[in-house]
């Protein structure tokens, strides 16, 4: 029986342009992800760098950017947030039938964006809905480390097999699975959050 939802947050409620980073960094040289890019990405992901470090050392990779063009081109993945999701999510936390709980690779320029573009009064009515409201960049982990997964289990004593998990990257889907955690792999443009019930 499941008693407690862990909701991902990119592509699950609010909408991702997951293209539109790479194409405008183009601009400025970007042809592909390296290796140094990847850590550097994955290091802010985490918490490990601050905003204004994680700029400076993208600026030195892509030096024809300013810091400014450089923020423009990370924040330009952030779209909308369809005011039907909201409204599903603070029903479903109204009826109180589940512990809910959201968990998301994300990093401070991005949150800043999110709230920019949602409006501080509707992501507060967003964050209200969950028990817990999990930011990698603020726990240190990400997924699909299992360590993420373990964290929020332990600290609110939650069971694998009681426990729903929703995230549009299959390999973070199948890292929860091994943990026992049962898993919705949502595949963007085909299916939407608002459908939740017929999955559970």
């Amino acid at each position: 029986m499941i008693k407690n939802i862990i909701f991902d947050f990119g592509d699950i409620f609010i909408n991702l342009n997951k293209t539109a980073t790479a194409l405008e960094l183009s601009k400025f040289g970007f042809t592909k992800i390296t290796p140094e890019l990847d850590l550097l990405m994955k290091n802010y992901e985490k918490g490990l760098i601050s905003s204004d470090d994680f700029i400076n050392k993208t600026n030195k990779i892509f030096p024809a950017a300013t810091p400014q063009e450089l923020k423009h081109a990370w924040n330009k993945i952030i779209l909308d947030f369809p005011e039907e999701r909201l409204l599903f999510i603070e029903t479903l936390a109204n009826e109180n039938n589940y512990r809910l709980f959201l968990l998301s690779n994300t990093n401070e320029l991005h949150i800043k964006q999110v709230i920019e573009n949602m409006s501080i009064d509707r992501y507060n009515r967003f964050k209200n809905c969950f028990e817990q409201f999990y930011l990698s960049h603020l726990i240190n982990f990400r997924k699909p480390n299992a360590a993420i997964y373990e964290f929020v289990l332990k600290e609110n004593n939650l069971k694998p097999e009681e426990t729903f998990f929703i995230d549009d990257t299959k390999e973070n889907t199948v890292a929860a699975e091994k943990l026992g955690i049962k898993s919705w792999n949502l595949q963007v443009g085909k299916e939407d959050i608002i459908n939740l019930k017929s999955k559970l």
